[in-house]
């Protein structure tokens, strides 16, 4: 994207800009580790677990779609600034069996695709 890491990582952590770079589904979020958050219209929940200032992110996650027996998911967010734009690294693990390709799928269609429009204006 063309912007600053810290431009990505602390709109990632702001309610507004998270909502705005999703294409407008509310979000809720903490810029605190032990934080929770909350985004597209509460179909995801989680928990900040570490926060690494314009770094890295990681997140206790899970979507209403899991099962109530099901653990939370780990979200793993890298940001890499290089030659005048930020690459975001995404690991996403624990996902519930059978889920996998969906939120593969989702995380490019409802989040990259929406980022990349959002922050390279």
């Amino acid at each position: 994207m063309q912007c600053s890491a810290k431009d990505v990582f602390t709109g990632w952590l702001n309610d507004k800009i998270h909502s705005a770079f999703t294409g407008g589904a509310q979000a809720t979020t903490s810029p605190n580790e032990g934080g929770h958050f909350s985004a597209w219209d509460g179909y995801i929940t989680g928990t900040n677990v570490e926060i690494f200032p314009y770094k890295k992110i990681i997140q206790k996650w899970r979507t209403t779609e899991f099962g109530p027996d099901d653990e939370d998911s780990l979200v793993e967010l890298f940001f890499t600034y290089k030659d005048d734009h930020t690459l975001v690294t995404i690991t996403h693990t624990n996902i519930p069996d059978g889920q996998g390709d969906r939120y593969k799928k989702g995380w490019k269609e409802h989040y990259f695709s929406f980022m990349k429009k959002y922050f390279d204006k």
